[in-house]
């Protein structure tokens, strides 16, 4: 399973883009997108999901098994 930042940067790839033309064509700034491809951990969700949405995805909740995040915390 591919992290945000590869599945972000490899659409971009895919699509030709340059982080700055990613980044005109998402509404964000060109710092947010070199942020997001470098997987910094603190990023706004709805200028994630701006971004996504140029890719036809969005993030949202999911629902995680709790006892495996228990066992995991063990």
């Amino acid at each position: 399973m591919k992290s945000l930042n590869e599945f972000v940067r490899a659409k971009r790839k895919t699509l030709r883009l340059t982080q700055e033309e990613l980044s005109n064509k998402a509404g964000v700034g060109l710092r947010f997108v070199r942020e997001l491809e470098r997987g910094k951990p603190t990023l706004k969700l709805d200028k994630v999901n701006q971004v996504l949405k140029l890719f036809g995805y969005e993030l949202g909740p999911v629902q995680l098994n709790r006892n495996n995040l228990l066992d995991e915390n063990s």
